[in-house]
């Protein structure tokens, strides 16, 4: 079935003290999704952010970002007051994140919430510790740890604990036992508030697309904790880092930094961590999308310490039968891959050998030199459309940088009349819902029709992303309205949806601006 959704990070939702969260604004965009007719809110990753902010570079692949905690909801629980609350200064802009902020503001009323928190009166607290135990310990131990020495990675910390002596970690986890508890508490009740939104969202027939990066961090738990799942040196440095050579976007490639996995090792182990991994993903999203999926395929290793990345090669990487033990351990499970870039024939092939469908970005498509496979006449159906994504101008930036031969061949290809602003941006996403792509996926700033100060990010770049800020208002009716006529008319409403599109809705009526329809109706085909 054709199924329609909106990109949205959770950060980027409205709401009080400075950052979306999973706030009653959360359950009225959900809400709007719903009369809106579609089937897939996407996010971005839900780890715990660090310097730079990105959700791609995050302290845990299995935690979850204590920013998104709504503070109000521990209010309603009696563990916080609404005077602790607006005691701090979370930022004026209502349209940016101030990170800063929000970090010298975040841990203290959580802290004052933890004071309140008794685990004996939450019989879920302790299910949720064991639960999550072949995670949670070492996440809690290595953000308190990590906290002693003023913030550093955990590269400078002592030799004991860096190394994971088993002493060190003894006396830490005595010495900092209330610290390591914290911790935990703030795991748990990230993990209750999202699991009673993804319900929610999941009641309401809204399924979660959630994203996660195919490497993790340096500085983070997993590295820390399970050193031999990457490519470490005795000293127990990178000997290789992640990133892309040298293109036309940057000419000595992008460094990303991140450590390689040893897929020696994961292969020995039947890709344990993987599977764990997956299966993790998979209670907190109803489908994943893995980025940079082609690293499995091949990755590009650089030489830890180099300058850029034009030193950097091609080497092979797992290839399918490291999905082949996902698929035997977990079944056939929803994922997406991001699969975007140049791809090579043994790309092609792993992404279809897995039968996961690939990604369509229509902002790839319009190069004036050639034909492209971004383009919707090259579509197959298993595959995942965006106007445009996260690493993306939106429509309307892009539309204003491109070159003019560019820009002539995208207005041919859409006989563009001239249209700019809101009509330029609908022109797409009504290229997007009409393609033969099952799924289509558009940004929410596309569907507000904003320029590039509503972009969320550029790659290889620090400061000033991920900041983006929807305004309370702007998921209006009218809106809703316009994305529920949009998505019926091309087939992609949940089915009662569409049925009721077909039996009460007018083509004059939508492109009329709301004026009465006149005497002789048409259902909508």
């Amino acid at each position: 079935m054709r199924k329609n959704g909106v990109l949205m990070p959770v950060a980027s939702l409205p709401g009080k003290y400075g950052i979306g969260c999973f706030s009653k604004e959360a359950y009225k965009f959900i809400d709007n999704l719903k009369a809106s007719g579609q089937s897939y809110w996407q996010i971005l990753p839900l780890g715990p952010t660090g310097y730079g902010d990105s959700p791609y570079q995050s302290f845990s692949t299995f935690a979850g970002n204590p920013y998104f905690i709504d503070l109000d909801t521990l209010v309603e629980e009696g563990l916080l007051t609404g005077a602790e609350c607006r005691k701090y200064n979370w930022g004026s802009d209502p349209y940016r994140i101030d990170y800063e902020k929000i970090y010298l503001s975040r841990f203290k009323v959580l802290k004052s919430a933890f004071k309140r928190f008794d685990p004996s009166k939450e019989p879920g607290y302790r299910k949720f510790v064991s639960a999550n135990k072949f995670w949670l310990d070492d996440y809690a131990l290595y953000m308190t740890v990590k906290n002693s020495f003023g913030g550093v990675s955990f590269i400078e910390w002592d030799e004991d604990i860096r190394r994971r002596d088993k002493k060190a970690i003894d006396e830490y986890r005595k010495k900092y036992a209330d610290e390591i508890e914290f911790y935990k508490f703030i795991q748990y009740e990230f993990d209750k508030q999202w699991t009673a939104l993804k319900a929610y969202a999941n009641g309401n027939g809204i399924e979660i697309i959630g994203d996660i990066p195919i490497y993790v961090a340096f500085d983070s738990a997993d590295t820390w904790a399970e050193p031999e799942l990457f490519q470490f040196d005795k000293e127990g440095l990178p000997i290789a880092v992640a990133g892309t050579p040298p293109d036309a976007f940057s000419a000595t490639g992008q460094m990303w930094g991140n450590p390689l996995y040893a897929w020696k090792y994961h292969k020995e182990t039947g890709y344990a961590w993987w599977i764990k991994r997956i299966r993790h993903c998979l209670t907190l999203y109803d489908v994943v999308r893995i980025d940079h999926f082609r690293g499995f395929d091949e990755y590009y290793s650089i030489p830890y310490g180099a300058e850029s990345a034009v030193d950097g090669k091609w080497v092979k990487g797992p290839g399918y039968a490291l999905f082949r033990a996902v698929k035997k351990e977990l079944g056939d499970v929803n994922v997406i891959a991001e699969d975007l870039g140049f791809l090579t024939p043994s790309v092609l092939k792993l992404v279809k050998d897995t039968g996961f469908p690939g990604m369509k970005v229509l902002e790839f498509a319009f190069d004036s030199r050639e034909d492209s496979d971004y383009l919707p006449h090259n579509y197959v159906k298993n595959s995942i459309v965006y106007t445009s994504a996260h690493d993306n101008d939106t429509i309307l930036g892009w539309y204003d940088s491109i070159s003019g031969a560019d820009r002539k061949y995208a207005d041919d290809y859409l006989n563009n009349a001239g249209h700019t602003g809101e009509e330029l941006a609908w022109d797409y996403i009504r290229l997007a819902m009409g393609s033969v792509a099952d799924t289509c996926i558009i940004s929410m700033h596309d569907f507000l029709a904003l320029g590039s100060e509503a972009r969320i990010n550029i790659p290889s770049t620090l400061g000033g992303n991920w900041v983006w800020r929807m305004d309370k208002n702007a998921f209006s009716r009218t809106l809703i309205k316009k994305i529920y006529f949009m998505t019926c008319l091309y087939s992609r409403c949940p089915e009662k949806a569409l049925e009721d599109a077909r039996k009460k809705t007018e083509r004059e009526n939508a492109f009329a601006g709301g004026k009465k329809p006149g005497k002789q109706k048409k259902k909508l085909a």
